[in-house]
């Protein structure tokens, strides 16, 4: 076997984010952190899914994971974000749609 054939990469099938979708969640990520509600985030590229994870701390699991797989964009949406205990909060076919979640204001306590 070549070392050409055991190269990682999107020959090998995994599933990536695209430039657009990066960046927009980078810009959220940004935003978030502003707030101080996230500290660090990791992305990973798997064989069925591509996965952003933001977390408060990095030795913590994940806050969030925002997930694309692509598999699933004809049926629920290719796009799932996913909470801390590995429940689906919310799912859509576009990244915008699934990212609207973190518009939303907080609940304040009125006195």
């Amino acid at each position: 076997m070549s070392f050409e054939a055991q190269r990682p990469g999107p020959a090998t099938g995994a599933v990536f984010f695209d430039r657009r979708e990066l960046v927009r969640l980078l810009d959220l990520y940004g935003r978030m952190v502003a707030q101080g509600e996230w500290r660090d985030y990791a992305i990973d590229g798997l064989g069925d899914a591509a996965v952003f994870s933001v977390f408060r701390r990095a030795s913590e699991a994940p806050l969030y994971r925002i997930e694309k797989r692509p598999e699933l964009a004809r049926r629920q949406g290719a796009w799932a974000l996913i909470g801390s205990a590995g429940h689906i909060i919310k799912r859509g076919h576009e990244l915008a749609q699934v990212l609207r979640f973190f518009d939303k204001g907080r609940f304040a306590v009125v006195e």
